[in-house]
């Protein structure tokens, strides 16, 4: 079969983008299946991680495969001195296809470039978070029927927030209008502001996060403040609680809209919005199995009609 990595988003075509989440949708319908029976999945998550290293596990779980690797990289030959690249091309003789997180950007990049086998972007850094992506445009064009013409919301971290940049890059092909809103601290950098001019993606900017800011979003994305970008924890800590989403920020919102999150929150979503029709980010975490599966079985070169006609759904 085919094989190929899954490291950024950058270069993924319209086509794939809704291919990709057909995959998923037929996926939704049958989550269980033995479509990758004898192969192996290794994760090798150097990041801390619990959506997205389950959410993968799950996936090659459930679609028949094993799962070898790693949550916690001071057990592994790392605490020895051994390098990245000595790490992926002894796992590539053990797995079907790596899993990575690692909190240097451009990691992922580099093993794809050394590893014989697929290489799954789990997030590198504060760069792209390319499967956190395709759920989120899954969640995106179930909630609104389309990614078409949409109002989108970007609210927080959006300097270090590797979630909103892939993002930012897959919309590109669906004429958004983004609004940024953040404190000049975490501001979207201006690489990502470049590159929505030069592909004609329309965007605002604000530094007020209130009732009236938001009520003309289609989708409303948070984000955390990471505390683990800082290296001044003073900047950290004047920023940290900055933009709280309130239930009564809610009233005048659109009837379609949805709040989303890459999850985890720590205070910028109150515990009182989850029960408000317009919350979606747990269910968004779930659509995670479904566009994980897909990304799993697009690596592989397992196609959309393979998945159609597949045989072995239990």
């Amino acid at each position: 079969m085919e094989k190929h990595n899954f490291v950024t988003i950058a270069d993924i075509t319209k086509e794939k983008i809704l291919y990709m989440i057909e995959m998923a949708r037929e996926f939704e319908l049958h989550p269980n299946r033995e479509i990758l029976k004898g192969k192996v999945i290794a994760t090798l998550f150097f990041e801390p991680s619990t959506r997205t290293r389950l959410s993968f596990e799950t996936a090659a779980n459930r679609l028949g495969a094993r799962v070898i690797g790693f949550a916690d990289p001071k057990i592994t030959s790392g605490t020895k001195g051994e390098t990245l690249k000595d790490t992926i091309l002894m796992v590539a003789n053990y797995a079907d296809v790596i899993v990575m997180r690692h909190f240097i950007e451009g990691a992922a990049q580099y093993a794809s470039e050394i590893s014989p086998v697929p290489i799954i972007n789990a997030g590198d850094g504060a760069h792209q978070h390319p499967s956190q992506c395709m759920l989120d445009l899954y969640s995106i064009y179930k909630t609104q029927n389309t990614l078409e013409n949409l109002n989108i919301y970007l609210v927080g971290d959006l300097k270090y927030g590797r979630t909103v940049h892939s993002l930012i890059m897959a919309m590109r092909h669906f004429n958004p209008t983004f609004h940024f809103v953040a404190p000049k601290e975490l501001a979207m950098p201006n690489e990502y502001k470049i590159y929505c001019d030069k592909n004609g993606i329309k965007f605002e900017e604000h530094t007020e996060f209130n009732e009236e800011t938001i009520a003309d979003a289609d989708i409303l994305y948070m984000t955390r403040v990471q505390k683990e970008r800082f290296s001044d924890l003073m900047e950290y800590e004047r920023v940290k609680n900055v933009y709280i989403l309130r239930n009564e920020m809610l009233a005048n919102a659109k009837p379609n809209m949805k709040i989303l999150h890459p999850l985890p929150r720590v205070n910028e979503i109150d515990y009182d919005v989850d029960s408000n029709p317009h919350a979606y980010y747990i269910q968004q975490a779930g659509n995670g199995l479904y566009a994980r599966e897909a990304i799993f079985c697009d690596v592989l070169g397992i196609t959309l009609d393979d998945i159609k006609n597949d045989n072995t759904i239990i």
